[in-house]
């Protein structure tokens, strides 16, 4: 590290070690291989050198000394002596894949918030809403804000003159369509495709699937300030919706009956309808390492694997906060979540959560969308007990997250670490995971 510091003669004699040793490799190695006079010059040239570090050559003499004996390794050496450049980097490579893949096995494995079930403690992808005619940042501002916080610039552009118009679900929630991409411009993946009509002309923007951002967006600069549902049910008094169908997925057969509604909005063309920053969630460290020597404990943040739940049916990777052990009894008696018949401690998150302090919505029955599977903890009243060799996890964001109370209990073997330290964005939330 601090080969700057060292003398001329100092780098030389640990030079002149170096080439010892591969020598001494390539004697072992390939002695049954090489003529005897070879094997008897490598020996005589490595003695040579030997002798001078014993007596403190100066930097000349070692020199001539690693020189002599290059000469004869440089024939002899095999695939030890010399290497391609070819070989040296792709040894260097697969030398850094193993440490990676080791640190990451066993240490720590980075993880990227993908949705908002634990916000406001981990932010998922949110947006940053830029309504057509206000500033925006410009090239340069992209530029930083990219590096500082991922965020990229979404907008749906306006193809002609004319009204906006919109499809949504029955639900009141933006319509939109799955459709395959690429990440990275290589790996496959899906996105949320949403279309806007001007004047019967379609515009489209994506967003990654788990994006959960986009019907605020619409509803902040096109609905004024009314959700989805409501907005739906005020079109529809007007005259102003008309039924039709999407396939959800091209070739899926997945066909679902949307609202096509007028909104009640002009644009000019190459004007934005919708614009704004897709900000990324946040990435952070994962402590593998902890749990092999403690258990966990109610109130960690809680990484697992998902191979195991029937409910939900992929092999991913959760993050949640860990609010039972084997054998607790849990109930939800809004805004406050009882554990073993006590208001929930052991984070900071429960007493916020309970206070409804600040971003902190409080503990509800149901779960994201109103949606049910195993339908957990659905009513004030109801119960549940953790089974054996297994933890009940629920978001901080409890309102917005399909948790346990959604699929059950997460199996003790598929426990992976808890959140340590948030390397990304570079914002207020930098710096030792909560």
């Amino acid at each position: 590290m601090f080969g700057f510091l060292q003398s001329n003669e100092r780098k030389m004699r640990e030079n002149a070690e170096n080439w010892l040793r591969l020598a001494d490799k390539v004697g072992h190695y390939r002695r049954d291989q090489l003529p005897e006079a070879r094997v008897l010059e490598l020996r005589r040239k490595s003695a040579d050198l030997r002798l001078m570090l014993r007596q403190r050559a100066d930097a000349g003499r070692l020199k001539l000394g690693i020189d002599a004996l290059e000469d004869v390794l440089r024939p002899i050496g095999g695939a030890f002596y010399p290497k391609s450049s070819i070989v040296e980097n792709v040894e260097f490579l697969l030398v850094a894949a193993i440490i990676v893949l080791g640190v990451r096995t066993f240490f720590l494995q980075p993880f990227k918030i993908p949705t908002n079930s634990m916000w406001p403690t981990y932010y998922g992808m949110t947006a940053e809403n830029l309504p057509p005619g206000t500033p925006a940042p410009g090239l340069l501002g992209q530029a930083f804000r990219f590096i500082a916080f991922g965020a990229q610039r979404r907008e749906a552009v306006a193809p002609t003159d004319g009204e906006i118009s919109l499809k949504f679900f029955g639900s009141g929630y933006v319509a939109f369509t799955v459709r395959p991409a690429h990440k990275w411009l290589v790996i496959p993946t899906e996105v949320h495709e949403y279309t806007f009509y001007v004047d019967g002309v379609e515009t489209t923007v994506q967003v990654p699937v788990d994006f959960g951002d986009f019907d605020r967006v619409v509803q902040e600069t096109l609905l004024g300030g009314s959700d989805g549902l409501h907005f739906l049910e005020q079109a529809s008094r007007r005259g102003a919706v008309s039924r039709s169908q999407i396939e959800l997925r091209e070739g899926s057969g997945d066909i679902r009956s949307v609202y096509l509604v007028k909104l009640g909005r002009t644009v000019r063309a190459g004007d934005p309808i919708v614009r704004f920053d897709l900000l990324t969630g946040d990435q952070l460290f994962v402590d593998r390492l902890s749990y092999h020597f403690v258990r966990p404990k109610v109130g960690d943040g809680f990484v697992f694997r998902t191979r195991h739940i029937a409910y939900i049916g992929a092999d991913q990777y959760y993050v949640k906060r860990l609010v039972g052990l084997p054998g607790d009894t849990l109930e939800v008696r809004p805004p406050v979540l009882y554990r073993n018949g006590r208001p929930i401690a052991g984070a900071a998150a429960f007493n916020l959560n309970a206070n409804r302090v600040g971003l902190y919505r409080g503990y509800f029955n149901g779960v994201a969308g109103g949606e049910s599977n195993l339908g957990l903890l659905a009513a004030p009243g109801e119960t549940v007990t953790v089974a054996p060799h297994s933890f009940f996890a629920m978001g901080d964001n409890s309102g917005n997250s399909k948790d346990g109370r959604y699929w059950g209990f997460v199996p003790e073997k598929d426990v992976v670490g808890r959140p340590l330290f948030i390397y990304y964005p570079f914002t207020r939330r930098w710096g030792p995971a909560r």
